[in-house]
C-alpha cells in the first residue's frame, strides 16, 4: 500500500557534525540536519537542514533535490559560475557535483537524497 508521509518542523536532536564529504573554507559555519524519514528500502533520505554564514566545499556523491525555505545561498561549482538561490527556490545537485556553498544569510532547508 502506498503511503504519504508529511513532514512537519524539525524536532528532536538534529545532527551538528558537517556532512561527510564538506569541508569548511571560510568563516566558521555551523549546521544541523534533522533526518525525518527513510524510505523502506533505505533508497530516499528526506528531512531539514540549516546552516549559519560562512562557506563549505561540497563533495556530492548523491542526487539531492532542495528546497529553499529561508536565507540565501551562493553556490559556486568548481571551474564554472556562481548561483544564488533563496526562499522558494528548488533546485537539484547531481552526484558528482564539486563546489563552495557559500551561506549568505542563516539557511532553513528542505531535502530528498537518492542514495547510491
Amino acid at each position: 500500500m502506498a503511503t504519504i508521509v508529511k513532514l512537519g518542523a524539525p524536532s528532536g536532536e538534529p545532527i551538528t557534525a558537517d556532512l561527510e564529504g564538506w569541508r569548511v573554507v571560510e568563516g566558521k559555519p555551523t549546521m544541523q540536519t534533522w533526518v525525518q524519514h527513510i524510505s523502506a528500502d533505505g533508497s530516499m533520505l528526506s528531512g531539514t537542514w540549516a546552516a549559519t554564514p560562512g562557506s563549505w566545499h561540497a563533495t556530492y556523491t548523491e542526487y539531492e533535490f532542495v528546497h529553499i525555505i529561508r536565507g540565501r545561498i551562493t553556490i559556486t561549482p568548481d571551474g564554472g559560475a556562481p548561483v544564488q538561490v533563496g526562499p522558494g527556490d528548488a533546485f537539484v545537485v547531481e552526484p558528482g557535483f564539486t563546489g563552495v556553498w557559500k551561506i549568505e544569510e542563516p539557511v532553513l532547508k528542505h531535502f530528498d537524497i537518492q542514495r547510491a
